[in-house]
């Protein structure tokens, strides 16, 4: 009968990864806006007397920078749902159980990357 039982992680294991989800979303979050706020921000510093190829070469470079910034946010949006849906993961008891194995997802890994849903097992698989 006990083999019937799913394995999972304990209530206090999961109340663990909640803690450590949350600290990662606020930091996460915190990062997010210093990303956009970077890439809205016009960034002119008082260039307009300079030479002309001075300027085309920092409106280049800005261009360059906002769409990196842009990107990094696109990423860092990605990061926060992920986060958001391992919170929803430990909600249904599901948390750290590979979604190819059915196994426990070793909890170093979880704490180093608390978003995954595959073990190294099955992510090697993936090769």
């Amino acid at each position: 009968m006990a083999d019937d039982l799913k394995v999972r992680y304990s209530d206090k294991n999961l109340e663990e990864f909640r803690v450590v989800i949350e600290e990662k979303i606020e930091k996460a979050k915190s990062h997010l806006e210093l990303l956009r706020s970077s890439y809205m921000n016009d960034g002119n510093n008082g260039t307009d007397d300079t030479s002309p190829t001075f300027k085309a070469f920092e409106e280049g470079s800005q261009t360059m920078s906002k769409e990196a910034n842009t990107q990094l946010a696109i990423r860092q949006e990605k990061f926060i749902r992920d986060l958001k849906n391992a919170l929803l993961r430990i909600e249904n008891k599901t948390y750290g159980i590979c979604r190819v194995t059915g196994k426990l997802i070793n909890k170093d890994r979880l704490l180093l990357v608390p978003h995954a849903t595959l073990s190294i097992e099955a992510k090697n698989m993936q090769k």
